[in-house]
């Protein structure tokens, strides 16, 4: 058996949540090093990314994006915050929900959740990808959300 068989990289799909309040959602999960980041998962074949967007932030949040909208890709190439090495292209959104801090439904992926300005986001303790992808959406203003 080749020893590069099942080594490419692994396509992924995340994003910020903003509510009605304009904060956004972060989860916290063992699998970053107990680090706060976003709710994703992988795209599954024959997915499209929003599709597959649309599917993860229901499975693990119980929200309903509204409006997504990309906004960038990330490479994470055995980032040392994963607790495998592994090879991901993030695939980063951003969208919309209904009402101000609703209720999450955490799936067994995550243990704890977060409603917070996305400026105060930036004192908590993010895993590296997360906080590049605040930085960019702080930086695009207004227009990154808008459909």
């Amino acid at each position: 058996i080749c020893p590069f068989m099942n080594r490419f990289p692994i396509i992924t799909v995340g994003g910020l949540l903003r509510d009605a309040a304009g904060n956004i959602l972060l989860v916290k999960t063992a699998k970053w090093s107990n680090l706060w980041g976003i709710a994703g998962g992988k795209v599954e074949y024959g997915e499209t990314l929003e599709a597959a967007f649309l599917r993860e932030t229901l499975e693990e949040t119980g929200l309903h994006a509204l409006h997504p909208k990309m906004v960038m890709v990330q490479d994470a190439v055995e980032h040392p915050e994963f607790f495998q090495p592994r090879h991901f292209v993030l695939i980063n959104y951003v969208a919309d929900v209904k009402g101000a801090k609703p209720d999450v439904v955490l799936n067994d992926e995550a243990q704890d959740y977060l409603w917070i300005p996305a400026k105060e986001a930036l004192d908590m303790p993010l895993n590296g990808p997360t906080r590049a992808l605040i930085k960019v959406v702080l930086a695009g203003g207004e227009s990154l959300w808008t459909s």
